[in-house]
């Protein structure tokens, strides 16, 4: 009985603390970075290499979303969307414990990193400090430009894995990572406009935020047009290995995002905002899965 207590509140800490990540982010992170690996590998990747390279970029943004929570414990406790976060919550007492989890994890992938190489490292560290410093603690609460400042943080696990595989990051990875960078602002700015009234209570000058909502929206819709754009890159640039079949799923994926973003143009409401944000997520994995299938047949 004792035993069975014990091991039930271990595995509802664990929870807590899994929470406190926030996976439903940082998965889609991950997976860029296996994207990287096979890309910089042009072929499934070393499978040592693979499971550091794994660790590293999921204690590395698991962590920096940890400490990211900490940081942001008082606004998330006053916007109605992260109110029931953890530490809003007081799920975690005292709350530095938190910051010590995350920190814990922010080392891990650093150390691992540096198992891989020199290049690894550097794009780990350099993203967890555009995303944790540039980002969260001096643009977040200050400027509207801070998703475009902290958008090198969401290509750093990319490049991560990228040089996790190839040993060096080439012409090639920066262009699959500003796929991701060009991807961001939409995602961001399309929640921030669903919860528009969160982020003004909170005081945070999310772009959506601060401008009007026609402006806001031209700037979704004309991010949304670039990131389209650039995903046909990969194809110009390198057809031998991203070939019709990449082509396909960028165009029909694209076309997807562009169809609810031209209906946010036409219909400027909060709901077809969450719907082209509920879109943004799935339509990255199914790039970056034509990525990976690319290099592998």
């Amino acid at each position: 009985m004792v035993y069975h207590m014990a091991s039930t509140g271990l595995l509802s800490t664990a929870r807590i603390y899994f929470s406190l990540t926030k996976p439903n982010v940082w998965w889609l992170l991950v997976f860029t970075g296996i994207t990287g690996l096979f890309a910089g590998a042009g072929g499934p990747p070393e499978i040592y290499t693979s499971i550091l390279a794994i660790i590293t970029i999921t204690a590395g943004s698991a962590g920096s979303e940890t400490v990211s929570n900490y940081i942001e414990r008082d606004i998330d406790s006053i916007m109605r969307r992260t109110a029931r976060r953890v530490l809003p919550k007081g799920l975690i007492k005292p709350a530095w414990k938190a910051l010590v989890f995350g920190l814990i994890l922010i080392a891990i992938s650093l150390i691992t990193a540096t198992f891989i190489n020199i290049p690894t490292f550097i794009f780990m560290l350099a993203g967890i400090l555009d995303y944790l410093l540039v980002y969260v603690m001096f643009t977040k609460r200050r400027s509207p430009a801070n998703i475009i400042l902290g958008s090198f943080a969401g290509g750093a696990p990319l490049m991560a894995g990228y040089a996790a595989a190839a040993g060096e990051v080439t012409l090639e990875a920066w262009i699959l990572a500003s796929l991701i960078v060009l991807w961001i602002p939409a995602h961001v700015w399309s929640l921030a406009l669903r919860y528009k009234e969160d982020y003004i209570r909170a005081g945070v000058p999310m772009l959506p935020a601060v401008i009007s909502e026609v402006k806001a929206i031209r700037c979704i819709a004309s991010t949304v047009i670039l990131f389209i754009l650039f995903s046909i890159a990969p194809y110009l640039l390198y057809p031998s290995k991203y070939g019709l079949p990449y082509l396909v799923v960028a165009g029909v994926s694209g076309a997807a995002l562009a169809y609810y973003s031209m209906r946010l143009i036409a219909l400027p409401n909060k709901e077809n905002a969450w719907k082209l944000f509920k879109l943004t997520s799935p339509q990255l994995a199914i790039l970056s899965a034509a990525i990976i299938l690319e290099n592998i047949f």
